[in-house]
């Protein structure tokens, strides 16, 4: 993904012992973005403002944005924002309880306008820190909507966890190892009218050392360690459908595994092929959160092998590698880990072979002749269009 740079150079002084960036605030247009996971040590998350309204993932420039308030509940810190100072803070045990949000199962990528905010300063652990992007340039907070976002990068700065982005699933990983109106809404506690600093708030009277609490009688050596109570990682999901369906890992290509939001409640989707014999078998599981299989599906239906010629009785000249090959060709940079939805087809009588190729900001859709090799169709269009 491309960095994010923001055009103002920004000036620094200090003032009450914090350092401020200097800059007048300018619009941006940018992406909401639904349909992008973000997992964070394993477990797919979803954000919600302090009003319990759920916030997306926001790209602009390629960067992916993500809400530091929400960010901040789940390193359970405490997120303030100071109006006067234009300053918000992250930093000590949290005093508020985590928002209980409403899930927006209608949302769509939309194009937006948010706020470039240089003049915001954002506190880590009661120090003023600045951003950059992997070529060292500056990056600046964002508003949109009264919640302050920051890059995927500087995000992963803040929590300490490495950052990847899988452009197959639509999923940012970050493990260890309407136009905004200008104000911001999407805080923990204020400096505006009420202090911060309550009183002696985190040290209850011998709170952290109740009667043997934490020496349950065999507590992590349940009879069946295999049927998970609480919720489970996506990872734990897919080994669960692929008992399942008596594979291992090796044995099948998984197609899409994520979580996602079905009436209200949260599931894990999977979804496998297997190839045997030039015949494709399709695997597709609803999850629980708590492990249990809600429905499955098996067929042999929907997808042709990656490999050799498609299936039993086509006898085309050239194979799903050598098309795949042919595609990549026109695209400098461009590997088949970029090519998706890849298929053989018949029409009016001939066989082709169609795809779409995803790499950088571009989006290519292809159709190659399964019997000549030659490139039939072949589009491009933005990935933000």
């Amino acid at each position: 993904m491309k960095k994010l740079v923001c055009g103002l150079t920004a000036a620094a002084m200090l003032c009450s012992s914090i350092a401020f960036a200097a800059g007048a605030q300018y619009n941006v247009n940018a992406t909401l973005t639904p349909d992008v996971n973000v997992s964070i040590d394993g477990s797919v998350r979803t954000f919600y403002n302090a009003q319990g309204q759920e916030v997306f993932p926001i790209i602009y420039n390629g960067s992916t944005y993500l809400p530091i308030r929400a960010i901040g509940e789940i390193m359970n810190k405490n997120v303030n924002w100071d109006n006067t100072t234009k300053t918000a803070s992250i930093g000590g045990t949290r005093v508020t309880s985590s928002v209980v949000g409403t899930p927006n199962n209608l949302a769509q990528r939309t194009g937006i306008t948010m706020t470039c905010c240089p003049d915001y300063t954002i506190v880590i652990d009661g120090t003023a820190r600045t951003f950059s992007d992997v070529n060292g340039n500056a990056v600046q907070p964002m508003n949109y909507n009264g919640s302050i976002y920051l890059p995927l990068r500087a995000i992963g700065e803040i929590m300490g966890k490495s950052v990847t982005w899988n452009a197959a699933t639509q999923t940012a990983t970050l493990s260890s190892s309407s136009q905004s109106s200008g104000e911001v809404t999407d805080f923990d506690t204020s400096n505006q009218n009420t202090p911060v600093t309550p009183t002696n708030p985190v040290t209850p009277t011998n709170p952290v050392t109740p009667t043997n609490p934490v020496t349950p009688t065999n507590p992590v050596t349940p009879t069946n360690p295999t049927t998970p109570t609480g919720n489970i990682t996506l990872e734990q999901a897919k080994q669960i459908a692929l008992n399942h369906a008596g594979k291992t890992a090796s044995q099948v290509q998984f197609v899409k595994a994520y979580q996602e939001w079905d009436d209200g409640i949260q599931q894990y989707e999977v979804e496998f092929i297997v190839v045997s014999n030039n015949v494709v078998y399709e695997y597709d599981y609803e999850i629980s959160m708590n492990g249990n299989i809600i429905s499955y599906d098996y067929d042999a239906e929907g997808y042709a092998p990656s490999t050799g010629n498609p299936s039993t009785g086509v006898n085309v000249a050239i194979t799903a590698d050598q098309a795949k090959q042919i595609a990549i060709a026109r695209v400098s940079g461009a590997t088949t880990a970029n090519i998706y939805e890849f298929k053989l087809d018949r029409d009016d009588g001939r066989y082709k072979y169609e795809g779409k190729i995803i790499y950088g900001t571009w989006e290519y859709d292809f159709e190659i002749d399964a019997n000549t090799g030659a490139i039939t169709d072949w589009e491009r269009e933005s990935i933000y269009d």
